[in-house]
């Protein structure tokens, strides 16, 4: 979708289109095509392949023009058909090459979308899905700024990830993909001079429109690429969302709370035989951070440009691909990673049963409800940055003068029962 052949191909059915158009009886002195000929620019597009690239690529390098060298291959492929009479010099009639470039990027990025980056986005979502199904129930010791803090359950935070990346999925398939085709200063100025009787702005429209994408009729020689921007940010923002993730699970690997599983043959150090790295997770943040700068640049980038055109948008938007190619590779590093770990609930209780710290918070609010004065001052005087056993918290709520029933509640809590409402959360996501 995003290569130079995937580039080419869009040219050429934004072109066969738009001579196809023209064929419907739009022009008032000449005869329609026949369907014989309908037919056959439908094939010339439908059937494109990496020969027909080739050809216009040679083309180009006498030409030094890329979509001139489309219209000229599509020349040649109705040159002496009768079935084309009066119609030689139509290919890319009143169109400016950007009528062309911009609806076939508009193409490829709806086809990269809708093909390539939203199935992938939803795999990386089930093998979430299946972690938060099978984990949901899990204790785990949660760290904010990197210190023990209130339990959660290994699912929920797994259901986090999930539910970021289904909202990121949303917005990206509802950004509306933009195409313009009004001529070299957005005005049909040629269209209008040759044709004056036709109503171009409604032609334009309905061309647009026929290929699947939305009109946006007042601009310059370009489309401004507003709409490209936001989908470009948000790939970004998805790419930021998973890389949030993969360092998450790295982390988790680290700690013992996933393992990997052991593949025969693989080796994770050249000098130390018991390594299994997280590499499936490292390689897929190397890529989303490769994708982001391709994408976070051109999204500020190609919304600007000098008066009514420069060309520094054409260069640029050729590192579209790239920013979608790492996109794509991350993505299939991360689904590979997440493949392959499985957690350890003995190591994640163990951590968990080692901080009775944590069940502090329950104690101070508790003793806020009954209008304990200084409940938060004192429970942090007996606790902070104090190693609280089992037996230290016991002897903290004997301590503390709250109603008998509510100190048989806290004598009753764990840090592994403390979880909230953290499986509701993670079986509702």
């Amino acid at each position: 979708y995003v290569s130079e052949y995937g580039l080419i191909r869009a040219r050429v059915e934004v072109e066969t289109r738009w001579l196809s158009m023209l064929g419907t009886g739009i022009l008032p002195d000449v005869a329609p095509l026949g369907d014989g000929a309908q037919d056959h620019l439908k094939a010339l597009s439908d059937d494109f392949d990496l020969d027909a690239a080739k050809r216009i690529k040679d083309i180009e390098k006498r030409t030094n023009h890329d979509v001139k060298s489309v219209e000229m291959w599509l020349r040649d492929q109705i040159e002496g058909d009768p079935d084309f009479e009066g119609y030689h010099e139509l290919p890319h009639y009143g169109a400016t090459s950007e009528d062309i470039t911009n609806l076939a990027y508009a193409l490829m990025l709806k086809g990269a979308r809708d093909h390539v980056l939203a199935p992938s986005i939803e795999e990386v979502i089930e093998a979430l899905d299946e972690k938060t199904e099978a984990d949901a129930d899990t204790p785990m010791l949660s760290h904010t700024h990197g210190q023990p803090a209130s339990p959660t359950t290994l699912g929920k935070e797994m259901a986090v990830f999930s539910s970021r990346l289904v909202s990121h999925a949303a917005t990206l398939a509802d950004v509306a993909i933009l195409g313009k085709f009004n001529g070299a200063t957005g005005n049909y100025n040629a269209l209008t001079f040759a044709y004056p009787e036709v109503d171009w702005r409604a032609t334009s429209r309905a061309f647009v429109k026929s290929l699947g994408l939305e009109f946006n009729e007042v601009t310059t020689q370009i489309e401004p690429h507003d709409w490209m921007a936001r989908y470009l940010n948000e790939v970004a923002l998805g790419n930021t969302i998973m890389t949030d993730l993969a360092r998450d699970m790295w982390t988790y690997i680290g700690m013992g709370y996933f393992k990997q599983e052991v593949k025969e043959g693989e080796v994770g150090s050249s000098t130390m035989p018991h390594k299994v790295n997280p590499i499936d997770f490292e390689n897929a943040e190397a890529n989303f951070g490769l994708a982001n700068a391709t994408l976070v640049h051109l999204a500020g980038k190609l919304p600007i440009s000098r008066m009514q055109r420069d060309l520094s948008d054409s260069s640029a938007q050729r590192a579209i691909g790239e920013g979608i190619g790492h996109t794509y590779l991350a993505h299939s590093s991360l689904k590979r990673g997440l493949g392959k770990v499985y957690a350890d609930p003995v190591k994640i209780a163990e951590d968990l049963n080692q901080e009775w710290a944590v069940l502090t918070e329950a104690v101070q609010t508790l003793m806020k409800r009954y209008g304990i004065e200084g409940a938060y001052e004192a429970i942090k005087e007996a606790s902070r940055g104090k190693a609280l056993t089992q037996e230290d918290y016991y002897g903290l709520v004997e301590a503390i003068n709250l109603p008998q029933h509510e100190k048989a509640r806290l004598m009753t809590l764990t840090p592994a029962t403390y979880i909230g409402r953290a499986v509701e959360l993670a079986v509702d996501n």
